[in-house]
Parts: C-alpha cells; sequence; structure tokens
C-alpha cells in the first residue's frame, strides 16, 4: 500500500505511479490543482486517468475555440466597413461645371447620333444652297462659310475632348490605384490566414501526438490490468 501525493488516500502497489514519469502536459494539469507536487512523488494511476482524460477534453475544447475564432475573424474581415471595395463603389461626383459640360460634349462628338446629325446638317445647307437656292445662296460652291464653320467647330471641340480625356485619365489612375490598394489588402489578408492556419495546424500535430501517446499510455495500463 502507499499513500497518494495528491488525495492522501492508500491505494495498492500496483496501482502506483512515480510522478517523473507523468507526460509534461498531464503533469502541468495535476501541479494546477496541487501546486506542491513534485516529480518523486506517487499518485494512483486511476487518479492519473481522470487527468488524462481531463488533458484531452481540455484540448478538444481549445482546439473548437481556436476553430471559431479563426471563422469569427475572417467573416469581420469580410464584412469590413473599412474596406477600399467600399470606397471605390461609394465614390462620390467631384467634378466642376466646366468639367461635367466637357464630359457631356465629349459623350455627345462621340456618338452616333452627332454623327448622324451632323451629316444630316451638311446634307441640309449643301441641298439648300446648291438645289434649291441656285447656287445664288448664302453660301454657294464651294461652301466657303460651311468650311469656316467646321474649323471652328473642330477648333473648340478638340480641346474641349482633350479636356474630358484628362479628367478621364486622371480618374482611371485613381481607381487603378485603389485597385492596387484592393490586391495589397487581399494579399496581406491571405498571407496572415495562411501563418493562422499553419500555426494552428502545427499546433494541431503537436497536441494529437501528445494526446496519442497518453491515449497509449492509458491502454498500456488497461492491458497490464487484463494480464494481471
Amino acid at each position: 500500500m502507499f499513500k497518494s501525493a495528491i488525495s492522501g488516500i492508500e491505494f495498492q502497489e500496483s496501482e502506483k505511479v512515480l510522478g517523473k514519469t507523468i507526460r509534461i502536459p498531464v503533469l502541468n494539469l495535476i501541479r494546477e490543482d496541487y501546486p506542491n507536487f513534485k516529480l518523486q512523488d506517487f499518485i494512483a494511476d486511476s487518479e492519473l486517468n481522470i487527468y488524462r482524460e481531463k488533458y484531452i477534453s481540455k484540448y478538444l475544447a481549445t482546439e473548437v475555440g481556436q476553430l471559431s475564432d479563426l471563422h469569427k475573424k475572417i467573416i469581420h474581415s469580410i464584412n469590413d466597413d473599412k474596406s477600399f471595395v467600399n470606397k471605390v463603389e461609394d465614390e462620390v461626383d467631384v467634378r466642376n461645371y466646366g468639367q461635367i459640360i466637357a464630359d457631356k460634349v465629349a459623350a455627345f462628338g462621340g456618338s452616333w447620333t452627332f454623327i448622324i446629325a451632323f451629316f444630316a446638317f451638311i446634307l441640309i445647307w449643301i441641298s439648300l444652297n446648291v438645289f434649291i437656292l441656285v447656287n445664288n445662296g448664302f453660301d454657294p460652291y464651294p461652301f466657303i462659310l460651311l468650311n469656316l464653320l467646321l474649323s471652328c467647330l473642330a477648333a473648340l471641340q478638340a480641346p474641349v475632348i482633350m479636356m474630358s480625356q484628362n479628367r478621364q485619365e486622371e480618374k482611371d489612375r485613381e481607381r487603378a490605384k485603389k485597385d492596387y490598394m484592393i490586391n495589397l489588402k487581399a494579399e496581406v489578408e491571405i498571407r496572415m490566414l495562411d501563418e493562422k492556419i499553419d500555426h494552428l495546424i502545427m499546433n494541431q500535430q503537436q497536441e494529437l501526438i501528445e494526446i496519442q501517446k497518453v491515449q497509449i499510455e492509458m491502454m498500456n495500463d488497461i492491458l497490464q490490468r487484463i494480464k494481471k
């Protein structure tokens, strides 16, 4: 018979287990409840099994908690209101009056509506002066006034379109910059997620190895009891 160092109860010598033969993770759990427990002290096998089961239960609870926290972090990152995607989608129009006019002129000048209307205007102008007024109208052939109007239109339309194109280039550069920031943030978050998963897997592997060793010890104890 021997007396257990943690409970003070006497047990059979066959259940005697030396403190230094106990695995470190299980030994740490025993010392949480009994800080004065030493490596030279003895404990009963039945008491040791209680702490072995406690260690396995604690690991499983910790694993579930880590997976739950990781899931919450991912959801929070996806629903983050500070995302660059929201900033790009919620872009505010800050154009002044001149830029608005330039954009409308450029949009109209590059449309089929303008081409058809302009072609119809020239056709009416030529028909009016050549066929109706018999080339004695306000702009007879070779249509000097029409050429002057076309030159003035081209001279005014070109810089307006260039203004719109310059502003569009600035807008494209800003959008490209935001796209770069979005991709950069995504890359950083993916790397952080990979590190978390790798860390979690490494911890799981180490803990699983410890659990398997503890289970093997418990099975060996059971086999020894059966043999006896």
